[in-house]
Formats: structure tokens, C-alpha cells, sequence
């Protein structure tokens, strides 16, 4: 397993995240959305296993201030959130084409067998 989790320190579910592999001794690598984020192909790879509507945080301040719920197009939003990490929702947890957004620890667990 190479266990990628893209979020924020100050995440609930980011920190549930890492507790869950961290309790599991699986090892897996940090990248904190403040200070880098997903790269254009790291984005494709996640867009594809999870969709790109979950991961757009709705209820993110920048969301209204940006005016994301006027951008229509799929390729416009992708730009909007490649350049303002404080849109997704989080974590991202990444298993190499594999993807999920958000506390998921059954589908987590799927990967392990």
C-alpha cells in the first residue's frame, strides 16, 4: 500500500485519518493543503476514483467568495481548486489509483486485504 492523506492539520477528519493508519502500522505519507497542493496529475488520478463534485467543499468560505457556484464548467472548477486548496474537502486519502474523500475506514480497510 502507498498511502497518500492530502488535508489540513486543524481537520477532525484529517486527524481521525492519520490515527486510523497511525493505529494500523500503516505507513503513509502527509502533504498539508496549506502549504502544497494536489498537483494537476494527483488531481486527475482522484477526480477519477472519486468524482470531481465530492471533492468541492460547498460550505468553504473561499467557495461563495470565489463564486465557484457560478462556474459551470467542469475545466473552470478544476482551476479554481488546483489554485485554492482551501476548497477541497477533507482528507483525500490516496492508495495509488484508489481514492477517497473524507472518513472512510471501510473502504480503508478493503485495501489492507
Amino acid at each position: 500500500m502507498n498511502i497518500q492523506i492530502f488535508g489540513v492539520k486543524k481537520c477532525f477528519d484529517t486527524k481521525k485519518a492519520e490515527r486510523y493508519f497511525k493505529e494500523r502500522k500503516i505507513k503513509y505519507q502527509f502533504v498539508d493543503l496549506t502549504m502544497k497542493g494536489l498537483s494537476k496529475g494527483e488531481l486527475q488520478s482522484v477526480k477519477t476514483a472519486v468524482g470531481l463534485k465530492n471533492l468541492i467543499n460547498f460550505n468553504a468560505k473561499d467557495y461563495k467568495r470565489l463564486n465557484m457556484d457560478h462556474i459551470i464548467s467542469e475545466s473552470g472548477r478544476e482551476e479554481m481548486i488546483l489554485n485554492n486548496p482551501s476548497l477541497y474537502n477533507t482528507p483525500i486519502v490516496r492508495n495509488g489509483k484508489q481514492a477517497t474523500v473524507g472518513y472512510v475506514p471501510s473502504i480503508w480497510e478493503s485495501w489492507q486485504e
